[in-house]
């Protein structure tokens, strides 16, 4: 199987022109053999908005143009993908990614994490980790400041996820993030990880580039450069993400999952104090 990650400079409030933009590369893809496309983090809206009132218009339904078009695309080609978009939830914001197939929609994944930048200052947090059984084998999805958290990722390994699509918009200062995190992650729980990244600057943010497709040994697969849009394509297989051990009987034997020791982790679910502290306002 093949799959495809697309680096691309979205234009602010330019919904159409950027689903114009997600269903060209599209058939790009496709045309190069890809069974699978990622396109960065909010690619549909844009990310640097200053109010919710500002960014709201730009939000879409769920089900709504975005996901219908892409729906269109891919049964026209027999490919799925996952983008990024602002979606409304009543009078909430979401910061959302799409995953559809020939078949439609197939799901819908709210970024959990936010930090305090762009859109993200209006947004309300999801609160699910969900992994897809698809045609192309066990799909998650995490949206950019998602990865920074390593039990993200870990829950999406453990549900059973083979490839994560990580749309992302990681501004210049996240930039070891695509040094060291990506590998990180795909290493640690012997994942597909697939960064989708934006280039160029909206208002003063500026984007770093090198999204990637890393291996479940931590190789990258291709990666972009800095500043440029590009499409990445690699083939992966799926059985390397499966086989979570490094085994030689009797001589070597490493069971990454199988010697966790989930019994001495019980503080990455507990809210310590000192945490607790800085969240209080004085």
């Amino acid at each position: 199987m093949k799959v495809a990650v697309a680096q691309t400079e979205p234009k602010l409030g330019e919904n159409g022109r950027n689903l114009e933009r997600a269903l060209a590369l599209l058939d790009e893809a496709a045309a190069a053999g890809a069974d699978l496309l990622v396109l960065p983090e909010c690619h549909i809206a844009g990310y640097m908005f200053d109010s919710l009132e500002e960014a709201m218009p730009y939000a879409e339904e769920p089900g709504g143009p975005t996901t219908e078009a892409l729906t269109e695309a891919c049964r026209r080609l027999d490919v799925h993908a996952v983008c990024g978009l602002l979606e409304r939830d009543g009078d909430r914001l979401r910061n959302a990614a799409v995953l559809v197939g020939p078949d439609g929609l197939i799901g819908t994944y709210w970024k959990t994490h936010l930090p305090f930048l762009g859109v993200d200052r209006f947004v309300t947090p999801g609160d699910t980790l969900s992994v897809w059984d698809t045609a192309l084998g066990r799909i998650g999805v995490e949206i950019c400041y998602d990865l920074r958290f390593p039990e993200v990722t870990r829950t999406l390994a453990l549900a059973g996820a083979d490839m994560v699509a990580h749309p992302t918009n990681f501004p210049m200062a996240a930039k070891i993030q695509t040094e060291i995190v990506t590998l990180a992650r795909a290493a640690e729980n012997r994942i597909y990880l697939l960064t989708a990244n934006r280039v160029g600057k909206e208002r003063w943010g500026e984007f770093c580039g090198w999204s990637q497709i890393v291996d479940p040994y931590g190789k990258r697969l291709d990666e972009a450069g800095a500043t440029e849009e590009a499409l990445l394509l690699a083939d992966v297989e799926l059985e390397k993400a499966r086989d979570k051990d490094y085994v030689i009987p009797g001589e070597y034997e490493l069971y990454l999952f199988g010697h966790r020791r989930p019994e001495l982790y019980g503080a990455l679910v507990e809210e310590t104090a000192e945490v607790a502290e800085t969240r209080t306002p004085a």
